[in-house]
């Protein structure tokens, strides 16, 4: 899976002498998992730069209400903002943890005032600015 994980279009032959196994016993055991869900499918990594993403952010969101019906909202939100790449619900002070990448300060704040700022159940924010990323096994 170590394999795989690191290269998602590493082929059979090369995968199976990596893992010391047959090819047979390779490709089964990989559609095994497939079939699992243990493998949930094969992506491309974009380069964000090539993208025109140079503004990276987390933003810990805190709710005014703390309902089912005002999370459902929250999230329903997030998942139609094309800017928000991840949102996590998480225990602490907050209720969610997003991930933000935009192309600039600017297309940031656009967000932050016009999405963000526009919901309801949003009662705090705080942003944490990535300068950079020294670690990123999403890479």
């Amino acid at each position: 899976m170590r394999e795989l994980s690191r290269d998602g279009r590493i082929s059979n032959l090369d995968l199976a002498e990596r893992v010391a196994l047959s090819p047979s016993a390779t490709l089964r055991r990989v559609q095994a998992l497939e079939k699992a869900g243990v493998i949930r499918g094969y992506r491309a990594v974009l380069d964000p730069a090539a993208m025109g993403v140079g503004f990276v952010a987390y933003i810990a969101v805190g709710l005014n209400e703390h309902t089912k019906a005002a999370q459902e909202a929250f999230e329903r939100a997030m998942a139609q903002a094309d800017e928000v790449r991840e949102c996590h619900n998480i225990t602490g002070s907050v209720e969610y943890l997003l991930r933000v990448e935009v192309a600039d300060l600017g297309a940031y704040k656009r967000f932050h005032t016009d999405v963000l700022g526009s919901l309801p159940q949003v009662a705090t924010l705080q942003t944490y600015v990535v300068m950079g990323s020294p670690k990123d096994d999403r890479a």
